[in-house]
């Protein structure tokens, strides 16, 4: 039993660590012309949205199109073109959603402050529910306090 026990161990540790390698081994190598390029490419890589995945960002997706999406930011910054102007170019071509955080504009206010208003709200209503639920009872006895021995 124990052997068997020990082999399962072993398979089941190597499946989980294959099934979180394998987007890491997917994301292709990339040659960066000096370090500042390499930093400068993750932190945009990490601001951007994965446009398949929707909840990774263009860093840590392992989609073909990600990948396609890391060589045309790479590209772009080779041409000297500012963050700024990659954002934008990358935001005309795909949309708004393809920042993790898009800017604070009429048309993005829900959601940015939407979460905070949902929060707001069901907390007035928690507490109106609870103060309901307390004043409707005014005939219940109180309990008396008991006295010490």
């Amino acid at each position: 039993m124990t052997a068997q026990l020990t082999t399962l161990l072993r398979s089941l540790a190597l499946a989980l660590l294959l099934a979180f390698a394998a987007p890491a081994l997917a994301i292709e190598p990339v040659d960066y012309r000096d370090a500042a390029e390499e930093a400068r490419f993750r932190a945009l890589a990490a601001e951007l949205r994965c446009l398949m995945c929707q909840n990774q960002s263009l860093a840590d997706s392992p989609a073909g199109i990600a990948q396609d999406l890391r060589r045309e930011v790479l590209e772009l910054i080779r041409k000297d073109l500012t963050d700024a102007q990659i954002k934008q170019h990358l935001v005309e071509r795909y949309g708004e959603f393809v920042l993790y955080r898009p800017q604070l504009r009429r048309g993005t206010w829900l959601l940015w402050f939407g979460p905070a208003v949902l929060l707001g709200l069901g907390t007035i209503a928690l507490v109106l529910i609870v103060r309901r639920r307390g004043a409707s009872r005014p005939g219940q006895p109180v309990p008396e306090p008991e006295e010490p021995l």
